[in-house]
């Protein structure tokens, strides 16, 4: 073997040992995120009370004596309310609390990465919310199969196939969601540097999420200021609409034998995932300044030398 493949040979072993470093690195502050999250009585509540109002609003809603896609469009708006206000809950200190507490600073003398760190402590949030979305949304589908009766009037007036494989759909696009809002919201936390700061810009995201965007967009299409030929890459800008439109496009369909709006899927897909890779990368660029090495000073040397 030659000196040169040695050398590249040593390359290739240290740089497979420094992923799997970041790897292990990124799965033990995600365990401890989980830890945290259990851990935090008003998290729990918060989670209670969501899945108490998912089942509430399923059970006293048409959807769950109607079929699976009523109580998609039931749960439509309720869970594009909701999860933002649980991301901010679940995420709005996730990274901002290390900081003030100098846990941020003992974990970078340990020379953890910077990519290990957020993305440990995105997923070992995202872990929890998403569980928490999706487990209790399958369980709210299972009221379908159980309250409706042997021929739906739904299907009467809806040419669109009523099928589980429908709602499967809408709780994977309601995960998806949920990760990008998420991610947001640590986005946030990694920028700020105290808690009334980072409160008011994740309150501020929710509030146009849920409300502002929406509103900007119909106040611009009934002055005439945004063209109709462009809502779809509008509509695609806003996480909700996106969201919206996917669920509306895969999941619902039609509605009273009418195709609904949607925008382009592709654009709201495409939408979603800027808003989840831009938001990680802010967190990763934000959390500590990037340390460049120190370069030896000739002068110290040669007078060491001398």
């Amino acid at each position: 073997m030659s000196e040169s493949d040695g050398v590249g040979e040593g390359t290739r072993s240290g740089g497979r040992a420094r992923v799997a470093a970041v790897v292990a690195d990124l799965f033990v502050i995600a365990t401890r995120e989980l830890r945290t999250i259990v851990r935090t009585p008003a998290l729990l509540a918060l989670a209670a009370a969501f899945a108490v109002s998912v089942v509430g609003v399923a059970w006293a809603g048409t959807g769950g004596g109607g079929g699976f896609v009523p109580l998609t469009l039931d749960l439509l708006t309720f869970v594009e309310v909701l999860v933002p206000l649980l991301a901010i809950a679940f995420g709005y200190r996730s990274i901002l609390g290390d900081r003030q507490t100098g846990e941020l600073d003992v974990l970078r003398t340990y020379d953890v990465e910077r990519l290990s760190y957020v993305f440990g402590v995105y997923l070992g949030r995202a872990l929890a919310l998403v569980g928490l979305v999706v487990g209790t949304l399958l369980v709210v589908g299972l009221f379908v199969p159980l309250l409706t009766a042997d021929i739906p009037t739904f299907l009467a007036i809806n040419a669109a196939a009523d099928s589980g494989v429908r709602y499967l759909r809408f709780v994977v696009l309601s995960a998806a969601f949920t990760l990008v809002v998420l991610a947001a919201v640590v986005g946030i936390s990694a920028a700020t540097r105290t808690v009334r700061t980072a409160l008011a810009l994740a309150a501020a995201l929710a509030l146009a999420l849920v409300v502002g965007i929406d509103t900007a967009l119909v106040a611009g299409l009934a002055s005439g200021v945004v063209p109709e030929d462009g809502l779809a890459v509008l509509l695609a800008l806003s996480p909700n609409s996106a969201f919206r439109g996917l669920v509306l496009s895969s999941a619902v369909g039609v509605v009273g034998g009418a195709d609904v709006a949607a925008g382009n899927p592709l654009l709201n897909a495409l939408g979603l995932l800027v808003w989840w890779a831009g938001s990680l990368s802010v967190a990763v660029w934000r959390v500590w300044p990037a340390v460049a090495p120190i370069a030896s000073d000739p002068s110290v040397s040669d007078d060491a030398g001398g």
